[in-house]
């Protein structure tokens, strides 16, 4: 598959961020990359959630923050794993032409999780409890903190790769690319020691707004 291939043009040509994240909040996404990553790993294993139904979820994740990069990983990962390059770029391309009824809600749940920034509603998340139960729900949950994770790293390096390519951001500087990509790689260590000790002593990763 060619680099644009599957990818819209508004990612593949975008000129400003459409989320654009800070390093605190890279911090507070790279943290729930252990716990997250656990029940991604024992998905891989067990397929309690289809993987490519793992994907569209990730698909629809990235299609929300529009990270070109990311695009690219997960068009071909989707390939991978069976789904046509008509289903790949409507799930990029943000229209539900290819949502099935049964994976409706959880679609809709991690849109609203990129939507706001990692932060969703308490209800959005127990809907999805209720339509699929505890297990599937948190592998879910657990997907679409990884690719929040990739997207929030992802991003200004699609912005910097942009600039290279002669198509600056709008909104963007060649000092914020480079930081973020750069203090991402220190904060990883870090971020994943303090998510992992999170987890070991029982306190919750996941924080939903108030009703």
């Amino acid at each position: 598959m060619s680099e644009n291939e599957n990818i819209p043009s508004t990612i593949t040509q975008r000129e400003r961020y459409k989320h654009k994240y800070n390093l605190v909040e890279m911090y507070r996404v790279f943290i729930k990359i252990p716990d997250a990553l656990s029940k991604f790993i024992k998905n891989k294993k067990a397929k309690t959630v289809n993987p490519q139904f793992i994907e569209r979820l990730q698909l629809a994740v990235t299609e929300v923050n529009g990270c070109a990069v990311c695009s690219f990983v997960h068009a071909q990962l989707a390939l991978k794993e069976g789904m046509n390059n008509d289903e790949i770029f409507s799930f990029l391309n943000g229209d539900n032409k290819f949502v099935k009824p049964q994976e409706a809600k959880a679609i809709l749940f991690a849109q609203h999780y990129a939507d706001s920034e990692g932060f969703p509603n308490q209800s959005s998340f127990d809907a999805i409890v209720v339509e699929y139960g505890e297990e599937k729900a948190g592998i879910m949950l657990a997907a679409i903190q990884l690719m929040m994770a990739g997207n929030v790293y992802g991003i200004p390096q699609s912005a910097f790769k942009s600039r290279l390519n002669g198509k600056k951001y709008k909104d963007s500087s060649l000092f914020y690319e480079l930081s973020m990509q750069i203090v991402g790689i220190l904060f990883l260590p870090l971020a994943l020691l303090h998510g992992w000790l999170k987890k070991l002593l029982g306190f919750k990763m996941q924080k939903f707004k108030p009703e």
